[in-house]
């Protein structure tokens, strides 16, 4: 703790001095990513949604229930209601993802009133539910993937997230929920039918953006044999292993278990060996939300 203290203080004092660059590749990386994000958050809205008479969830469906009611601009309302909420959440979330939120909210509004004007012809309103709901979950993922939010039922969710140990993509959902309900004081039943449906691809497709772009699984292998496995696993898939001790609950027998994260290209490979050496070994094949750190050999 005393070594990462300092470290942490050597690092603010070069970046303090300009011997260090206060803007990291991974900070110009992020920022892309909430700038990208927000614009395909704005094409979903502007582009698919309004132009299918659908609501939305969160600030942006408060935003086009508005529209709607009193045509106000989401350019504009989006960006009062979200200052309102990200007052409340700069109690809850961490200052680096506050900033990144602020940042995405400017670019958000920024966004919506530069695209107030396109839109796309179409006479499937499924179109408009289908990639409207593609769009948004698109943009939302990717400013909650690193570490910020698009404010609204968002932040709402990172809230939840943190203190109820709800997932994300679930409670953003219940949130929209409730706006989606208070859009019927403008819209049929029929309209808000269908911007539940793309509600439920905006959070499918956010939920992959989020968890589901990591390409490993997390694998648990019970074998007679643990030894030989995990030398093969080394020597034919090239690939660490780690081992760990183990006791069957009925026969009170000791076995080693050795747990695998591995590439999910690898995953087919991995089995043929194990069924090849050990048919009676069990396996468990997890999925796997973040991995940090090297593989070790």
């Amino acid at each position: 703790m005393i070594i990462k203290n300092r470290l942490e203080r050597t690092n603010f004092e070069k970046v303090k001095a300009g011997l260090a660059p206060a803007f990291t590749l991974q900070t110009w990386m992020n920022i892309l990513a909430v700038i990208l994000g927000a614009f395909l958050f704005s094409i979903g809205v502007n582009l698919f949604m309004i132009p299918g008479n659908l609501g939305d969830g969160g600030v942006s469906g408060l935003a086009i229930i508005i529209l709607y009611a009193f045509d106000i601009s989401p350019a504009i309302s989006t960006l009062v209601l979200n200052g309102l909420l990200l007052i409340v959440g700069f109690r809850f979330l961490s200052r680096r993802g506050m900033y990144y939120t602020i940042f995405a909210v400017i670019m958000m509004s920024v966004f919506l009133g530069i695209t107030e004007s396109w839109f796309v012809q179409t006479n499937e309103v499924m179109l408009n539910v289908i990639f409207g709901g593609l769009f948004l979950g698109l943009g939302n993922g990717l400013v909650i993937r690193i570490g910020a939010t698009t404010a609204g039922s968002a932040i709402l969710g990172r809230i939840a997230h943190k203190y109820l140990d709800v997932k994300i993509a679930n409670a953003v959902l219940i949130f929209d929920l409730m706006v989606i309900t208070l859009g019927l004081t403008v819209l049929t039943i029929e309209q808000v039918l269908l911007t539940v449906v793309a509600m439920y691809i905006n959070v499918k497709v956010m939920d992959f953006m989020i968890e589901g772009m990591n390409p490993k699984k997390a694998i648990t292998i019970i074998s007679k044999n643990p030894e030989m496995l995990g030398k093969l696993i080394n020597s034919e898939i090239g690939w660490g292993v780690t081992m760990m001790n183990g006791k069957g609950f009925y026969s009170r027998e000791e076995n080693d278990i050795l747990y695998v994260v591995i590439n999910k290209s690898k995953l087919t490979r991995l089995k043929r060996l194990i069924q090849k050496y050990d048919e009676e070994a069990f396996v468990v094949v997890n999925d796997v939300n973040s991995v940090l750190g090297s593989s070790f050999v």
